[in-house]
């Protein structure tokens, strides 16, 4: 698992030193996950030693960590090698579902970096969307779109990732499906596949822009020969990553331009099948300048924004605005970039909505409850496990309290969404479409 730095530190002291020295007892005041250690690539990585129940613990639906397997996480050090973290970056995450990825790199961009993450389907861009809603995070923007359309958004991106659809072989150990549907037609397909969506994305890329390509294959045909393949037809090199030998990560060399690759080997490396190369397009390619659009977005009014303001933490500068009836919070600094993403893409998410304006009151929405925008004085009702575990059921469950009115509900301080305290019972307001279905084992 990777725990979200977000949240974790909001009660949990930060460490003196560097992130990296950040220890799993930290966790222990809020966490029963069975911790055995750290993934040494990554910052906030751990290895459990036994797979527990993950749906019945509330933490994971407050977003307090993500179930992502060791061996993606190593795109950490693939971007903190290549870039300047305390840079304003623009960063893209192409095949991002279901939002390994994205939440991790959402922890490491600074908080004027802005990320746009993107599925093409449509069911998956909606379970991305909902993982980057519990995350919590206002830089965030969440996209639809073929990779195609990105080419209108012209050396834009300072890093793009793309961990591209492929043939699954690297999953063959915990996957069995992944055996029988696995054939060399089908990596054949996804070789030419992967080929179009690096050709339709590149143009997206800036001058001096960084380029991370992964696949879960094993075949050289998806890794290797698709390096080769865009060293050959397009403006670019390969950088090299320092690694550490207890790591005990492979590097191979493509066969035509011996350029530097990553691979991860089940029983050699404490992970599943992974391949990773980072590529930068060269400084000298043509550039052009975005062409910003000339009109805003629709700020709210006074009255919106007195409702709004009490309920969010404004120690950033944000902006207000209108998107249909609700009302969406968004880092200031943003505006120029929404509004250009707008005018090219499909947008599903951007920033936070906070609620909808009944006369004088917000009517607070899900996505408001779970960010780190919320502000500390907004009334908390604090729930066991079970009356958690109730509430993302969306059943019935007794509280004690005296207050009345909208509140957080909250496990072991995390929020979990709202509720209404009326005079004799409670509105359960937890979105139905995320409810646990399951029963317990």
């Amino acid at each position: 698992v990777r725990f979200n730095p977000a949240k974790q530190w909001r009660t949990a002291s930060p460490p003196a030193g560097s992130e990296e020295d950040y220890q799993p007892a930290a966790f222990s005041a809020f966490t029963a996950l069975p911790v055995a250690g750290r993934v040494p690539w990554s910052s906030c990585g751990y290895y459990l030693s036994a797979r527990p129940a993950f749906t019945f613990d509330p933490l994971l639906h407050a977003g307090c960590y993500y179930v992502q397997e060791a061996s993606s996480m190593f795109v950490e050090q693939a971007l903190r090698q290549t870039s300047d973290l305390r840079k304003a970056l623009r960063v893209l995450d192409l095949c991002a579902a279901p939002g390994g990825k994205s939440t991790l790199l959402q922890s490491l961009i600074s908080k004027d970096s802005l990320l746009v993450s993107n599925d093409v389907i449509k069911s998956r861009a909606a379970i991305l969307e909902e993982n980057i809603i519990k995350w919590g995070a206002s830089n965030v923007v969440v996209t639809n779109n073929d990779p195609a359309h990105f080419a209108r958004l012209q050396d834009y991106f300072d890093v793009i990732v793309v961990d591209a659809p492929c043939s699954g072989s690297g999953l063959f150990r915990k996957d069995a499906e992944a055996i029988s549907e696995w054939s060399e037609n089908n990596v054949a397909l996804c070789s030419q596949r992967q080929q179009r969506i690096l050709a339709d994305v590149w143009p997206a890329l800036k001058p001096g822009g960084i380029l991370i390509y992964a696949t879960c294959s094993y075949s050289p045909a998806e890794d290797e020969a698709i390096i080769d393949w865009l060293l050959s037809t397009h403006e670019a090199g390969t950088l090299p990553l320092q690694l550490q030998e207890d790591w005990m990560i492979t590097t191979s060399f493509t066969a035509q331009h011996k350029a530097s690759t990553y691979r991860f080997f089940p029983g050699k490396t404490m992970g599943e099948g992974f391949f990773l190369a980072v590529l930068q397009k060269n400084e000298a390619a043509a550039s052009t300048a975005p062409r910003w659009p000339k009109t805003g977005l629709e700020k709210v009014s006074a009255k919106a924004e007195k409702a709004c303001l009490p309920l969010i933490d404004a120690s950033q500068p944000m902006l207000l605005f209108h998107q249909k009836e609700a009302i969406v919070a968004l880092p200031s600094i943003f505006e120029k970039d929404i509004l250009l993403l707008q005018s090219a893409l499909y947008i599903k998410k951007a920033g936070v909505v906070l609620g909808t304006l009944a006369g004088n009151t917000l009517l607070p929405d899900h996505q408001l409850a779970l960010s780190t925008l919320a502000g500390e004085n907004i009334p908390r009702i604090s729930l066991n496990v079970e009356q958690a575990i109730q509430y993302l059921r969306k059943q019935e469950f007794t509280i004690d309290t005296p207050h009345r009115g909208w509140a957080r509900v909250t496990y072991h301080g995390y929020a979990l969404g709202w509720i209404k305290m009326l005079e004799k019972r409670f509105n359960n307001y937890y979105p139905k479409e995320w409810r646990i279905l399951k029963a317990p084992a």
